[in-house]
Formats: C-alpha cells, structure tokens, sequence
C-alpha cells in the first residue's frame, strides 16, 4: 500500500511544473525522497536560497494537491535550500503562517515578571519549557521524560513533546506505542500515560525508520506536532530538543515562545563544552536559560555503597556558576534509573517515593520556580535585538 501510494504521490508531482525549467517538479530534481507510513507523506523541495519566500505559493500547492489524493491522511511539504560553500545565506526556514510577537524587531513575548506568555503559540498551553544538551549520548530525554513527570508529582497539567527527530525515544520511554487518532482530519489528540500528554514523530513512523532529512524538514515535522496537536489545558509542556547547535535547534529557539531552556551536560570537560554552545545559542536568541542539570553525576556502588565520579564531579555545578546561571541539581549514574527508563517504567512514575524521584522532582520545582516562580520575577528583562 505504501509503495503504491508513493508511486501516486510521485505521479502527481510530475504533472507540477518546475518554475523557470520547462520541467516538473521531479525531473527538475526539486523534490527529496518520498516518505509514506500509514497514509502519511513527507518530503521536502529544494529550492534557491534567495528566492525561499517566492516558492512558498507553490509549495502550498504541492501540500494540498498530494492532501488530496486517495489514502493521504497527512501531508507534510518543507521548503530547503542548498547554500554555496562560504554562502552567508541561511537555509530557507520552514513557510508557516507567522507568529505574532515572533520577529527579530521585536522583544522576546514573555512577561518575565510571570514568567508566561504574553500570548501564547499554543493555545491552552501557559508555558513551553526546552530541555536541550550541546551534543547527544548524555542523558537528555531521560531527563526530560522524568522532568515532565516531575512537574505534574508536583501538581502540574504537563505534557511532552519529542522533537529529537532523528532518534524519538520518547514513546519507548513512556511505554506508548500505536497511532494518535486524528480529530477533524487536521488536529492530532495526543497519546496518553503516566498522566502526561505525548507528541512524537515515533508514534507516526516505525522505530527502525531512519529520518534521514534536511533541517529545516524537521523543524517543519516540529512545528506541526506542536501546533496541530491538541494539547488541550497545560501548565507546562516539556520539548525534548534534538541534540546539538544546528539549524533546528536554533530556527526553534527562534520561532516557538519558549519560557526557557534546561541544559543537560555530564561533568566531563568534553560535554561542558557542548553545554557551552547550547547557553550561547540560547542567549543569543533571547531565550532564557532556566538552568543545568548534571546527569550521571557521581556511581553508587550497590554493594559497598561507596561513591565514585566516573566523569569527574562537580563540572556543571562549577560551569553554571561560572557563567551566571541556576545549577538545578545532580542526577547519579544509576543502574534503576537506566533499566526503568529502558523498560518505559520511568523512576518519577514507578517510584515515587524513591531517592531518584526525589532529585528530579527537586530539579522540576527549581525549574518551575524560574518560569513561573521568585526566580523569573528576579530575571532581568531581555534587550531588544534588531537585526
């Protein structure tokens, strides 16, 4: 059926005229591999850098033409652009309807003396919270995951989005599995566990299913899990960012309200490193950065109880201070906490009461209360930046 509904898709993209070619679409070498899973359709154009904004007509043609066809439940159609070799141009972003508050002219949307919104990209959704890291491999969506968690242990309306796009482990480690059902043939209704609200792009391909795509396609499949989902009413949605400093992570940092972000680093000097670039990225879009979070901090040994600090210890601590912001606390490399997490059993969830529930629960009050909180009252206004 997939393969089938691929050849029709491509089929009708032949009969769409390249611009300034003579060609098609296809022919012209415009269009990126077609991807079909369960009546869904991806791909992206490839169009000049410098004329992005003249092809958005056409790409929305694209998108609704292949909506059209028989077995299409979802389509999705990015913009990219291939930059020259020492080109100063950024790749073309995705062409969304533009968010008020959103430009480079204007100051950053929230009101930190609350810490919310001033008005909100999602509606029902009062504060939106990243949990980023410099480079992969270090714990992130562990943290996130038990982070959502915590905040509603704590009394919040939370839900997680996982917009680690080319590695979605969000479903494994919320043992979610199984399709959303599409409410009114455009808005997805999120899956559901723990008592947290779901969006991941692992709940729309097969978990083996590389992603191999351009960057601004992901922040396009980004964009629509977070816009056309209904969230419904929430205190706090946690977003699982992908890792690292690249045009994703940064087209985010710049196009959704985000009250701020939580880096994950591990103490050893290469993963500092890291954590560094993620700060700057997020300081150089006015992003506040709520604080960091040392994962795999110190090992307990189960049998003697004596501690040892496999990475180091104290480098994030140290970092944070150094670089003037909160350190929300120190997460053990603990063997629980990795087969919980495997076995989509989180720690906050199933345990409660325990030790390892405990220090997330603290790290997810210390990030409330610079959201909403003392800490986003003492928070300085952002500058405004004109570019």
């Amino acid at each position: 059926m997939s393969a089938a509904l691929k050849d029709h898709v491509i089929a009708t993209l032949r009969q769409i005229a390249a611009p300034g070619t003579g060609s098609d679409v296809v022919s012209a070498g415009m269009v990126s591999d077609v991807f079909v899973s369960d009546g869904r359709v991806m791909f992206s154009l490839t169009v000049p850098a410098d004329r992005a904004k003249a092809f958005e007509p056409l790409r929305a043609e694209i998108e609704a033409r292949v909506k059209a066809l028989p077995g299409v439940e979802r389509a999705m159609v990015a913009l990219t652009a291939e930059v020259a070799p020492g080109s100063r141009a950024a790749a073309a972003p995705p062409a969304r309807a533009p968010q008020q508050g959103h430009g480079h002219s204007h100051a950053h949307p929230h009101a930190h003396g609350g810490g919310q919104p001033q008005k909100p990209a999602v509606a029902g959704v009062k504060a939106i919270v990243a949990v980023a890291s410099g480079k992969g491999g270090v714990g992130k969506s562990t943290t996130a995951v038990n982070l959502a968690l915590g905040f509603s242990a704590n009394g919040l309306k939370v839900g997680i989005l996982d917009a680690d796009i080319y590695g979605p482990s969000v479903p494994r480690l919320l043992k979610l599995s199984g399709r959303p059902e599409a409410i009114g043939g455009k808005t997805l209704k999120p899956m559901e566990n723990y008592g947290l609200k779901v969006m991941s792009i692992g709940f729309l391909v097969d978990e083996e299913t590389p992603m191999i795509w351009r960057g601004p396609m992901v922040v396009s499949a980004i964009t629509q899990m977070l816009r056309e989902v209904a969230w419904g009413e929430l205190d706090v949605l946690v977003v699982d960012m992908p890792p690292g400093t690249g045009d994703a992570q940064l087209t985010m940092a710049q196009q959704v309200p985000l009250a701020g972000a939580v880096i994950v680093s591990t103490p050893q000097d290469l993963a500092l490193i890291d954590a560094r670039r993620g700060v700057a990225m997020f300081r150089k879009v006015e992003v506040p950065v709520l604080g960091i979070v040392e994962n795999m901090s110190y090992f307990l040994c189960p049998h003697c109880g004596g501690r040892s600090d496999v990475f180091g210890h104290g480098g994030a601590r140290h970092e944070a201070e150094r670089i003037g912001v909160p350190f929300l606390g120190e997460v053990p490399l603990e063997l629980k906490i990795r087969e919980t997490s495997d076995a989509g059993l989180p720690v906050v969830a199933t345990e409660p009461a325990g030790p390892h529930a405990a220090v997330y629960r603290a790290i997810a009050e210390k990030v409330w209360d610079e959201v909403a909180g003392p800490g986003a009252k003492r928070r300085p206004a952002p500058r405004i930046v004109i570019e």
